[in-house]
């Protein structure tokens, strides 16, 4: 297992009132994802392990793509990851953003 964390900035925290979620699960060629709302409001801190090593230049670009996209400050997110393609991990991180913001 390989494990890292990237840390970087939102342009505005992520709306919503959940304190948490989960999406995904872990199983082959799948990952787990669990947001968390603490830190400081623009902070994005996204610790990532995975059974694929040598890939971080992978996940930094699909995080930056994430955080462009959705702006998901406050939150501090954990990959677990067995193997899922780059767009599988943008689909979770843009389900799991949805989640927090939904109203129940």
């Amino acid at each position: 297992m390989e494990k890292f964390t990237i840390y970087t900035q939102a342009k505005s925290s992520l709306g919503g009132k959940r304190s948490d979620t989960l999406t995904g699960v872990v199983a082959s060629g799948n990952l787990e994802i669990l947001f968390e709302r603490k830190g400081e409001p623009l902070a994005v801190i996204v610790e990532v392990m995975t059974a694929s090593h040598g890939y971080q230049h992978v996940w930094e670009a699909v995080i930056k793509d994430f955080v462009e996209r959705v702006s998901p400050g406050g939150m501090y997110i954990s990959i677990h990851d067995n193997g899922a393609r780059p767009d599988t991990v943008l689909l979770r991180l843009m389900q799991g953003a949805r989640l927090m913001e939904a109203r129940s």
